[in-house]
Formats: C-alpha cells, structure tokens, sequence
C-alpha cells in the first residue's frame, strides 16, 4: 500500500528566488515595453498590466493551488490533463477559434481572452510521462512496450507544432521529454538512436524551409546581411555590447526604440544587459542557475519516481529555455524565438510556468531529508 511520506517546510531558497526573478522580470519588462506600447496602445504601461493581469494574477492562482495539492493526486488526472492539451493543439487550427502571432498559428482567441496551448502541453507531457514512466518500470527498457508508444506519443505532438509552426516550442518539449526518459533509465541504445533520429528530424526542417537555413547560415556568420536576416543578432550584439560594465540605466536603452525586434520576448535579455549591464545580467544568471540547483536537488531527494520524474521534467523545460534564450543573444546558438522563463512578455507562459513552480514547491515539502 502507499504510504505518502510527511511533509515537512518548503524549499524556501526556490521559493525566495523565484520570487526575487518575477519582480525583476516586471521591472525590466515596465521598461523594455514602454516605446511599443505607446506606439501600438497609446499606453506605456500596457503590455505590464497584461502580464499582471492575464499572466501574474492567474500564475499565483495557479501556483496556490498547486501548492497546496500533493503531487500525488496529478497521477490520476495525468491522461485526461494530456488529452485536454492536444485537442487544443488542434482547435488552433479551427477558424474563429485559431489565432495567428508572428506567422505562427499557435494561438486559441475566446471572447478576447488568448491562450498558448503549447505552454499548457508542456506541463501536461512532463505529469503524463512520470506517471507513465513510474508504472512501467523496467518495461521502459522494451522498444515495443516502452519507446514505442513514447515516441507515438511524441510524433503526434510533434506534428501538430511543426504544423503551427514552433520550432522553438518543439525543441522545449523533445528535450523535456528526452530528460525524463534518460532519468527513467531507458536502454541507451535506444536513447541514443532517439537522439541522432532527432537532430536527423531537426536537420530536415531546416532543410525544406529557407529562414531557417537563414538562421543557420547568420548563426555561422552573423556579419552576413546584416540589415535583412542577419539585423536581429546583430541589434542584439549592440545592445550587450553597449551596456558595458554598469549599463545605460533602467529605462534608458536605445535599442527598444524600434531598433532590435521582439524586445519583450525572446530579445529582453539583450535589453536587460544595454539597461542594467554585465553586472546585473551575471546576476540575473546566477538566480537562475540556484532555480535549476534547487530544482535538480528537490528531485534527487524526492520520495518516489513519480515525484522525481516530475521535478526533472520542470527543471529541464526552465532550464534548456533559459540557456537556449541566452545563448541566442550571445551568438551561441541561432535564434529560434524562445522566451526567457519567467521574464519575457507573454501571460500564457507565466502563468503555466508558475502552476508548474507550484508542483515542484510541493515536492519540495516531501523529500527525503
């Protein structure tokens, strides 16, 4: 019979570092956001108050209420949760319901109200295959029984966001999925043929469309055209390389004036180094590497596969986003439009972000001390 451990306090330093990077992430998003809010609303504060509206107000709900329930009980919910996020992955393709952002349709649009399904998979994908995992056992080292309903399963999610498209998204939930399996002590052999079949699968997209290649093509060579493909790396490189030392100030930075694109999103960090400079970024890294310290340390004590399985999957997503995102503003991986975690403008992404933080602060109260 199971018998679920006592519960003892919180991890505190996660809960007071994640806290800390939320404010931060408000304070710089305030500034970073004000030229084209003004422009696009008349109003400098608008993208702030949607964050905190539709993103911080329902992720603290979110967070609560996860907070609250043993991790135990998603187990149960896990399929039904999972279901729920694919048919919305597809109803993005259903007119009047499907919205389209930046060329990608990976948006649903009710009565006003936006929401990103592929956020929602994310946390969804990482409770279904602890469950699954956890119940299988060592059944996970069989092809038939183990890897081939867990690559049916990824296919199929895969498929409906290459569809949208969102590369960036994809290469997010491969690699989540990809922990947890390595985690769940897979055959390596098959671990092994999973990946190379994946970089296969990421090299073909590249191939048959030609931004992507662009991409590529700046990431080797960004001094390559660089007022067309080649002007976001570039702008970003500016923007670092001009905050210098102590930065230009908050509020302050030259290049959110309709100079370097997507400064709320995957550019913010750019912004944040122009603003703040090389002291503060170092510091927002180091925040972030004691959430991913944390994190890993929750599940290397956690009481049972389940829960371990859980607390990878949560760390590896913040994590492999957080490297891809700022490493991209440095030149060492090519831009694919990934969002900095908890920092980047969009309320779909925080708020799930925080019901996911929520689950890895409950495991927390239950590890092995």
């Amino acid at each position: 019979m199971f018998s679920f451990p006592k519960s003892h306090q919180p991890d505190y330093i996660l809960i007071i570092t994640l806290s800390i990077i939320i404010v931060f992430g408000l304070i710089i998003l305030s500034s970073a956001s004000t030229v084209i809010a003004y422009q696009k609303f008349n109003d400098g504060y608008y993208f702030l108050k949607h964050q905190i509206l539709f993103g911080l107000i329902p992720g603290l709900i979110f967070l609560f209420f996860t907070l609250k329930i043993n991790y135990i009980k998603w187990k149960k919910f896990s399929l039904p949760l999972l279901i729920i996020s694919i048919l919305f992955l597809i109803a993005v393709f259903i007119p009047n319901i499907g919205a389209t952002y930046t060329n990608a349709k990976s948006w649903i649009n009710i009565a006003g109200i936006s929401f990103q399904p592929s956020e929602l998979i994310k946390l969804t994908l990482i409770l279904f295959l602890a469950a699954w995992f956890e119940k299988k056992g060592e059944k996970i080292k069989n092809f038939s029984q183990g890897i081939l309903p867990f690559l049916l399963l990824l296919a199929i999610i895969s498929f409906l966001i290459i569809l949208q498209p969102d590369i960036g998204t994809l290469l997010v939930i491969i690699f989540i999925a990809l922990a947890i399996l390595f985690v769940a002590k897979a055959n390596f052999l098959h671990f092994l043929l999973i990946i190379l079949s994946g970089i296969g699968l990421f090299g073909l997209l590249i191939k048959i469309a030609p931004y992507r290649m662009a991409r590529l093509t700046v990431f080797l060579n960004p001094e390559l055209d660089p007022l067309g493909i080649g002007y976001h790396i570039n702008q970003a490189f500016l923007a670092i390389g001009s905050g210098g030392i102590f930065g230009l100030g908050l509020g302050h930075s030259q290049q959110k004036f309709q100079y370097l694109p997507e400064v709320i999103g995957d550019s913010i960090f750019a912004i944040i180094a122009e603003e703040l400079g090389f002291i503060i970024s170092v510091g927002l890294i180091i925040l972030f590497l004691i959430l991913i310290f944390r994190g890993f340390k929750i599940s290397q004590s956690a009481p049972n596969e389940f829960a371990k399985f859980i607390a990878v999957g949560i760390v590896s997503w913040f994590g492999i986003q957080i490297f891809v995102n700022i490493a991209a503003m440095v030149g060492l991986v090519p831009i694919t439009g990934i969002t900095l975690p908890f920092v980047s403008y969009g309320g779909s992404s925080l708020a799930i972000s925080l019901a996911a933080a929520g689950i890895l602060i409950n495991i927390s109260k239950y590890t092995k001390i």
